[in-house]
């Protein structure tokens, strides 16, 4: 059983899919008008754990991850540099793409792009139209909240409060203040499209119920963001979506909170503003800042700092060596040790239950480390044999498609380079460090270089 915070209903959850052992899931993603930064990413790995968690558990998951590839930003930027907003955006979509693979993000079944979707989204407005729930003003069409008595009822917020709030630019063409556009009917704006509904270009909203639907139908499963997302986005998709089709839209929202740097909020006028693409050129391991995203339960604030960064890496370097360390003994000759299948089974059970909590990754990573702590005291004592080390390289593998931070492929190295690993391990343990120096020095003209770990020693080529 797997139970999950659901923002709709304000509480813990079981996950029971429309479609048996089938997870229909959507992401809202980039909007394509700059680089990503690690406050989206923080938001995008949360959404990768939990894909990698489900397809763990035994689910076939058909996820959407949309790209914004039309809004006021990109039309600014493409205008700037005088470009076609195709052009434009396309150097933004591939270097999200790069950045995924950097973070090592399982890819969506569908990237759909809003500008190549407009009929769909034509279609939805036209409904909405015909149904009493939109309305045209001023060549541009508007969602008609008081049509919608369940408006609210995600971010929970009062319906009479949000008919009073404040208004916007756009007031004086609405019937209500509160409204919002579906359509944005052209005012001579460099970029629109000629439809049914006349000329112009759709609103952001309109944008997701129409690609999410148009994949996933017109009710599934999960649909995550951040909490930035809930209000008004959210809460709009759920209220154009669900008027039209007169169903519900989605069983289970799930909202990451804030990413803070240094405990603040990320600002390029504080200097703490950063992009993937910042940190891996001062140098850091894009493995350490996906490991120090994740492990926050993704409902709790992330403060990020370079010192816990630092921290991230250490942490990914130890868990690389402790699993080089395994795969050095599986040619080691030995009997099959029976407590590394009781402590293998233990931290499965462990590692499932904590996840199957709301992905309590922090729960599931201590598993992990115990696990480890419990290996490494055999390894001290010279009992790990290769038939061990089999079954403990499965289960970090195993792990490891959730966790995605652990390098399984472990280039061979030769007998005797190993056996020099070993035997220096040995000297540092009885204190022989002159020994220790000179294996080092010999190894590091040979184009290996060592790092010395809690977990044991890591090795990588120059």
């Amino acid at each position: 059983m797997i139970v999950v915070f659901n923002t709709l209903s304000r509480k813990k959850e079981q996950i029971i899919p429309v479609q048996d052992k089938q997870i229909k899931m959507y992401t809202c993603g980039p909007t394509v008008y700059d680089y990503a930064h690690i406050g989206n990413f923080r938001a995008y790995v949360f959404e990768d754990i939990l894909h990698r968690f489900l397809e763990y558990a035994g689910y076939h998951v058909i996820r959407v991850m949309n790209i914004t590839d039309v809004d006021d930003k990109t039309i600014a930027g493409a205008v700037r540099e005088n470009l076609s907003l195709n052009q434009y955006t396309q150097k933004y979509i591939d270097g999200f793409f790069q950045d995924m693979e950097s973070l090592k993000l399982k890819k969506a079944t569908y990237f759909p792009r809003a500008t190549q979707h407009i009929p769909e989204m034509v279609e939805l407005i036209k409904k909405l139209l015909a149904k009493g729930h939109a309305y045209e003003k001023a060549g541009s069409i508007y969602f008609r909240i008081s049509s919608f008595p369940d408006y609210g009822k995600l971010s929970h917020y009062n319906f009479e409060q949000i008919l009073s709030s404040q208004t916007d630019e756009d007031e004086y063409e609405k019937e209500q203040a509160q409204d919002f556009v579906l359509w944005k009917g052209s005012k001579d704006e460099p970029f629109f499209w000629e439809t049914d509904i006349g000329k112009g270009r759709p609103g952001w909203h309109i944008e997701c119920s129409a690609m999410s639907m148009k994949y996933l139908g017109e009710t599934f499963d999960i649909h995550t963001g951040g909490i930035d997302n809930i209000f008004p986005h959210h809460e709009n998709e759920i209220a154009q979506s669900e008027a039209a089709t007169g169903k519900k839209f989605v069983n289970y929202w799930l909202h990451c909170a804030h990413l803070l740097v240094n405990g603040e909020k990320m600002s390029k006028s504080k200097g703490n503003f950063y992009t993937l693409r910042d940190l891996l050129g001062k140098g850091y391991n894009p493995i350490a800042i996906r490991y120090l995203l994740m492990t926050t339960h993704y409902r709790d604030p992330l403060n990020f700092t370079e010192k816990s960064l630092r921290q991230a890496e250490n942490t990914v370097s130890h868990l690389q060596a402790f699993y080089q360390r395994v795969c050095f003994a599986l040619k080691k000759p030995g009997m099959e040790n029976k407590e590394i299948e009781i402590f293998i089974d233990s931290a499965s059970k462990g590692f499932y239950d904590a996840m199957s909590d709301d992905l309590n990754i922090s729960a599931a990573m201590s598993e992990i480390f115990k696990f480890i702590s419990n290996i490494n005291d055999f390894f001290e004592k010279d009992m790990i044999s290769a038939m061990d080390a089999k079954k403990i390289t499965k289960f970090l593998k195993k792990v490891n498609e959730v966790i995605e931070i652990i390098e399984p492929d472990i280039e061979e190295l030769s007998e005797d380079k190993i056996s020099l690993i070993k035997e220096r391990e040995k000297a540092r343990k009885e204190k022989d460090f002159k020994k220790a120096d000179e294996i080092r020095s010999y190894l590091s003209t040979q184009g290996i270089l060592l790092e010395d770990t809690k977990y044991g020693t890591r090795w990588i080529r120059k």
